[in-house]
C-alpha cells in the first residue's frame, strides 16, 4: 500500500512528491524520472498486493528503494551532498542520523527483497494460477 500511495502522490502533488522533489534532490531528468517512478510504484505495488507476478514486480521496487537510499540517505551519512545529490537540513548527520532517516526506506527494501526471494505466498494469485511452490 505504501508504494501505491507514494506513486499516486507523485502525480497528485508533483511539486512536492514527484518531479519537483526529484529536481530538488538532484535526480537527472526530474520530469521523466518522477512520473516514471510513480508509475512503477503504482503498477508494481498493485501487482504485489494482488500477489500476481510478485517476483517480477518486486525488482523495480527494490531498485526504487536502492536509488532512494543512495540519493537521499547517503548524503546524510556523509554530511555533504555528492554526485549532484543535495543534502537536506537536519540537526545531526552521520550513521545514526542516516539510519533514523532511512528506517522506512530500509523496511520497504527488505520487504521487497523478501518478496523477490519468496514470492507472494499461499494467498497469492501466482500460486492460484501457476500452482507449485511459491
Amino acid at each position: 500500500m505504501v508504494f501505491v500511495s507514494e506513486g499516486i502522490q507523485k502525480f497528485v502533488y508533483p511539486a512536492l512528491r514527484g518531479p519537483g522533489r526529484f529536481e530538488g534532490i538532484g535526480i537527472p531528468f526530474p520530469e521523466f524520472s518522477g512520473y516514471m517512478v510513480g508509475g512503477f510504484e503504482i503498477v508494481c505495488g498493485l501487482l504485489v498486493l494482488a500477489g500476481f507476478l510478485t517476483h517480477f514486480a518486486s525488482v523495480p521496487l527494490i531498485v526504487i528503494m536502492l536509488v532512494a537510499l543512495f540519493t537521499t540517505k547517503l548524503p546524510i551519512l556523509l554530511g555533504t551532498g555528492f554526485c549532484g545529490f543535495s543534502l537536506r537540513d537536519l540537526e545531526n548527520y552521520g550513521l545514526l542520523s542516516m539510519l533514523h532517516e532511512s528506517r522506512n526506506d530500509l523496511a520497504m527494501l527488505i520487504g521487497s527483497i523478501f518478496l523477490w526471494i519468496k514470492g507472494g505466498g499461499y494467498w497469492s494469485l501466482d500460486l492460484r494460477i501457476w500452482g507449485g511452490h511459491n
